[in-house]
C-alpha cells in the first residue's frame, strides 16, 4: 500500500531510537539503581460509543474561514479536539461514494473498489451505482414509496463497524443515517443494525432488505412527516455585514425554483399548496434537512440506548445538505456560509446529547469531509485564471471523429464519465494492437479545451508510486474491471461538465479531480482517547478507522491508513 514505505521508515526510526537508548543504558548501569515509584496500569478501557460524522462536501479550509462565527459543535470539535489541518485525499475520484468508503474502510479505492458514485459495468453494458445490488431490495417507512435496491455488496472489504462487530462477539450495534444512499451504506458495511436513507425522487426514508427496517424509524418518521417543513423560509441567521460574498453568488445554477438570494421558500412548485418533488428538492439543499437528520439520530440514541450495552456501539451520520448547496451555489456563496452556522448549531445540540445520554468522554467522535469542490468556472475566471467547463459530449466527439480514418466502428466509445473513457468491446483490445490509431485518439482528447493529460489503463494497472502526484493519485484509485481504459485529466480550475457547449448545464460546480481544493477536507477528533491540540503532519481520512480500531482493541483486514498516535493519549491510575 501507498504508505507501507513510510510506516517502515517511521519503525526503523523507533527501532534505532530504542537501540541508542538502550546501549545507554548499559553504558551507565553501574550506577546504583534508582527506585522509581510503581504505577498500577489498569487493562485498557473501551469508548462505549464511536460517532463518525462526515459533512459532504465540507473544504478543509471553511473551518480557517468560517470558524470565527461557529458557537456550537463545530467550534468545540475545533477547539476542544485534535485538528488534523493538513488531511487531504491522495486519489483522483474525490466523491461521495468514494470518500465514505475510504473513511469506513481505511483503504484507498484501488483496494475497497468503490472507485466512484456509478461506473461502467462491462458485462451488463450499463452504468451502475456504487450501491446498486440486484439481489436487494429497498424497503421505504411509513407507507412511502421506493425502488431498486442497494447494499455494500460492491465493497470489496469490510468497514471498520463490521470489523468491530464481529470481533466483539455481536455486541456492537451499528447505525447510520444520510440523505443518501451512498454514504449511509458505505458508513455501515455489509451488514448493520439500521442503515437509513432518504428517496430524493419519493421524499422516502428508506432501508434495504439487506439491513432490515427499526421500529424506532418507522415511528419518528410517522411522528415528522417532512411535509411538517412545507412553507417555512431559509433565512439569512447572521446580519447581512457578516457574509463574505455577495447578495448572489456568479454562476450559481439554483435548486427548485429557487432564486440566486435569499429568503429561500420551502413552498415546492410555484402554486403548489403541498409537499411535491420541488420542495423535496428544497428541503434537501436547507438547513431545515441536517436539523432533520440530527432529532433522528438522537431518536436513535435513545431508542436503542447506543452506548449503554456491553460493548462499543457504532453510530455513522452524513450531512449532505452542504454538498447540494455547494454544488449550486459555489463555496464562495452566502449559502454556504450560512449553511455551515447552521450545521455548527445542530452538532452542538447532537454532541449536547450524547454528553447527557454517553457521558461526556466516554465516546469518541470523528468529523471529516469525503471530497471537497471547485469553485465555480465563472466566479473564478473573474480573477483572471484559467478556467472554464470541459465539455464530456464534446470530448466524446472528438474521440470518435478521431478514428474514423482507421475504420472504427461507431460508437468506439461505450461511456464516457468520471474521467473513465469506457470503450465498447473488443474496440480497446484492437486499439492496443493499432499504436497510430491509439495515439490519434489519445492526440484528439488532449486537444479538447480543458483537458491536461490523459492515461491508459496500462500506465496506472500495478503501477508504483510515481514522481507524478496526478499519475499517483489516478493508481490509488485504479481498480481492475472497474476503471476505464483510458483516463483523462481536467486541467486546475476546470469544471467536468455533461452538458455539450451551448448549454450551461445543472448545477454551479463539482468536485472529482486530483486537486487540492477537492482533496484538502477537515479531520477532527473528540473525546475518548484523544489529545486536543493542532496537528500538522499530512493525514489522510484513511487514518481515521485505524485510530478508531487502535482505540477500541481490534484489528482491521487491511488498510492505506495509519494511527493517529500523535493526537492520543494513555490513560494510567495514579
Amino acid at each position: 500500500m501507498r504508505w507501507a514505505a513510510a510506516i517502515h521508515l517511521v519503525r526503523r526510526s523507533l527501532c534505532v531510537t530504542f537501540a541508542g537508548a538502550l546501549f545507554t543504558a548499559l553504558a551507565f548501569g553501574a550506577q546504583a539503581p534508582r527506585k522509581l515509584p510503581v504505577r498500577s496500569i489498569p487493562h485498557p478501557a473501551h469508548p462505549k460509543l464511536v460517532v463518525m460524522i462526515v459533512v459532504d462536501q465540507m473544504r478543509g479550509d471553511y473551518v480557517d474561514k468560517f470558524r470565527g462565527q461557529w458557537t456550537g459543535g463545530l467550534k468545540r470539535l475545533v477547539e476542544e479536539g485534535a485538528w488534523f489541518r493538513e488531511a487531504a485525499y491522495p486519489y483522483a475520484a474525490t466523491e461521495t461514494c468514494v470518500g465514505h468508503a475510504t473513511i469506513s474502510t481505511g483503504t484507498f479505492p484501488a483496494a475497497h473498489g468503490m472507485i466512484a458514485n456509478a461506473w461502467w459495468d462491462r458485462d451488463q453494458q450499463k452504468m451502475v451505482t456504487c450501491t446498486s445490488d440486484p439481489n436487494a431490495k429497498n424497503v421505504a417507512y411509513a407507507g412511502g414509496s421506493t425502488k431498486g435496491g442497494d447494499s455494500a455488496v460492491r465493497m470489496q472489504l469490510p468497514s471498520f463497524a463490521e470489523e468491530l462487530k464481529f470481533q466483539t462477539g455481536g455486541a456492537t450495534r451499528v447505525v447510520t443515517f444520510s440523505l443518501k444512499a451512498s454514504a449511509a451504506i458505505t458508513l455501515a458495511g455489509h451488514k448493520a443494525d439500521a442503515v437509513t436513507w432518504l428517496d430524493t425522487g419519493t421524499g422516502a426514508w428508506v432501508t434495504s432488505s439487506a439491513y432490515g427496517t427499526m421500529p424506532f424509524v418507522e415511528e419518528f418518521v410517522k411522528k415528522h412527516p417532512l411535509s411538517e417543513d412545507f412553507g417555512k423560509t431559509w433565512s439569512l441567521s447572521l446580519p447581512e455585514s457578516a457574509y463574505f460574498y455577495d447578495e448572489k453568488a456568479t454562476g450559481a445554477a439554483p435548486p427548485g425554483e429557487w432564486s440566486l438570494s435569499f429568503p429561500h421558500l420551502l413552498r415546492g412548485k410555484e402554486g403548489s399548496a403541498s409537499a411535491d418533488e420541488v420542495f423535496v428538492e428544497q428541503w434537501t439543499s436547507s438547513p431545515f434537512a441536517d436539523t432533520y437528520l440530527t432529532r433522528m439520530v438522537e431518536a436513535a440514541i435513545d431508542s436503542l440506548g447506543l452506548g449503554k450495552a456491553g460493548g462499543t456501539d457504532y453510530l455513522g451520520v452524513s450531512y449532505s445538505t452542504v454538498d447540494y448547496v455547494g454544488h449550486a451555489y459555489g463555496p464562495r456563496s452566502r449559502e454556504i456560509q450560512d449553511i455551515l452556522v447552521r450545521l455548527d448549531k445542530d452538532l452542538g445540540e447532537l454532541l449536547a446529547h450524547l454528553d447527557q445520554k454517553v457521558g461526556r468522554g466516554n465516546y469518541i467522535v470523528a468529523l471529516s469531509a469525503d471530497h471537497g469542490v471547485v469553485p465555480v468556472p465563472e466566479d473564478m475566471a473573474k480573477t483572471g485564471v484559467d478556467a472554464g467547463v470541459l465539455r464530456v459530449p464534446d470530448l466524446q466527439e472528438r474521440m470518435e471523429n478521431a478514428l474514423e480514418p482507421f475504420n472504427y466502428t461507431k460508437p468506439a466509445i461505450a461511456r464516457m464519465g468520471e474521467g473513465n473513457v469506457y470503450f465498447s468491446p473488443g474496440i480497446y483490445g484492437r486499439l492496443k494492437q493499432d499504436p497510430a490509431a491509439l495515439r490519434a485518439v489519445v492526440d484528439a482528447a488532449l486537444t479538447q479545451p480543458g483537458v491536461a493529460a490523459v492515461y491508459r489503463a496500462e500506465d496506472l494497472s500495478g503501477a508504483g508510486l510515481s514522481s507524478s502526484q496526478i499519475r499517483t493519485a489516478l493508481t490509488l484509485n485504479y481498480f481492475p474491471g472497474r476503471s476505464g481504459d483510458l483516463f483523462f485529466v481536467p486541467k486546475p480550475y476546470w469544471l467536468v461538465g455533461g452538458s455539450p457547449a451551448g448549454k450551461r448545464g445543472g448545477s454551479g460546480t463539482g468536485h472529482g479531480t486530483p486537486y487540492n481544493y477537492d482533496q484538502h477536507v477537515p479531520l477532527l477528533l473528540l473525546g475518548y482517547g484523544i489529545q486536543p491540540g493542532q496537528y500538522f503532519a499530512a493525514v489522510t481520512p484513511a487514518d481515521i478507522a485505524p485510530t478508531f480500531a487502535a482505540l477500541c482493541g481490534i484489528t482491521l483486514a487491511t488498510r492505506d491508513g495509519r494511527i493517529l498516535a500523535e493526537a492520543l493519549h494513555t490513560r494510567v491510575s495514579k
